[in-house]
């Protein structure tokens, strides 16, 4: 009896090849399954940005008429010739544009060289003073708003370019991901630089700069993106007109011109493209960054 029943059961156990076959098919399903879920989500957050390219290139007729159109009825680009000839934007871009990579740069060098203290040079209240600044994380921007207007005010600087630019010029998170990354630096090629002879600053401009192509742009794109949309602050600390920032800018039309939905739109499309183009551009770096620091 025992003998009949063999054959039935082997013939029951798939073979190898049937379950390689098996086991792509459920392979490619969850492929297929991930890049329809993506699709989904990247649909989703990419709307909004889409409808701002068919309101932007729309008539005003088009906006008015109360039908909902997924691209322009008629294009045109008025609405761009309308913010340019009655708004100061190229000012206004060239003001946000130097605040932002000014204050990206400065960002860069701070949180580099802190990070890389922290992370190598060892010395008494390291850890201490890393918790401090991790956590001013946890203190809301507004809560600060009246103390730093104070500060900028008592050295003179409110008003100008240098009082957006230095309460801004460092984060704490851009120093967490800075030690992070520079922690992941293998320590061989370290100790063997200073078995060399070679001091910490040459350490850090021949080693740790070199391998923090990824980590530098993104500290450079978040924190030029972060004062790129930067609004409240801007708001506070300059008082002139010629000097006001894209955000700012974008206010005040939304205040001259409440129903004019294409300029607004315009002109909110002349201050997202730029961060969407760099991000493009960056992307790689942006990701390799993030990924060799720890944070996924």
């Amino acid at each position: 009896m025992a003998t009949e029943l063999l054959p039935t059961r082997r013939a029951l156990t798939p073979s190898l090849p049937e379950r390689n076959a098996a086991k792509k098919t459920s392979d490619f399903r969850w492929r297929m399954l991930r890049l329809l879920l993506a699709i989904v989500v990247s649909v989703i957050i990419l709307f909004p940005l889409y409808w701002m390219l068919v309101v932007a290139f729309s008539t005003r007729s088009d906006l008015l008429s109360g039908a909902v159109r997924l691209w322009p009825g008629t294009f045109t680009t008025s609405n761009f010739e309308r913010v340019f000839n009655g708004f100061p934007v190229v000012t206004w871009f060239g003001n946000s544009a130097a605040i932002a990579v000014t204050v990206a740069l400065i960002t860069v060098s701070v949180n580099l060289l802190g990070g890389y203290a922290l992370a190598h040079l060892k010395f008494r209240g390291s850890s201490v003073l890393f918790l401090i600044a991790l956590s001013t994380l946890m203190i809301p921007v507004q809560v600060i708003m009246v103390p730093l207007f104070n500060l900028v005010t008592g050295l003179g600087l409110y008003g100008s370019y240098w009082a957006v630019i230095l309460p801004t010029a460092a984060s704490a998170f851009g120093l967490f991901l800075a030690r992070q990354f520079i922690l992941a630096i293998p320590t061989d090629l370290i100790e063997a630089a200073r078995i060399d002879g070679a001091g910490n600053w040459r350490v850090f401009t021949r080693i740790i700069l070199p391998l923090s192509k990824p980590l530098i742009a993104v500290l450079f794109f978040m924190s030029l993106l972060q004062t790129w949309n930067d609004f409240a602050w801007p708001l506070i600390a300059l008082k002139q007109n010629a000097l006001f920032t894209l955000p700012i800018g974008l206010l005040y039309l939304q205040g001259q011109f409440g129903s004019d939905y294409g300029g607004t739109m315009a002109f909110a499309l002349l201050n997202v493209a730029p961060m969407v183009i760099l991000f493009l551009v960056f992307q790689r770096y942006f990701v390799q960054g993030f990924a060799r620091s720890g944070i996924r």
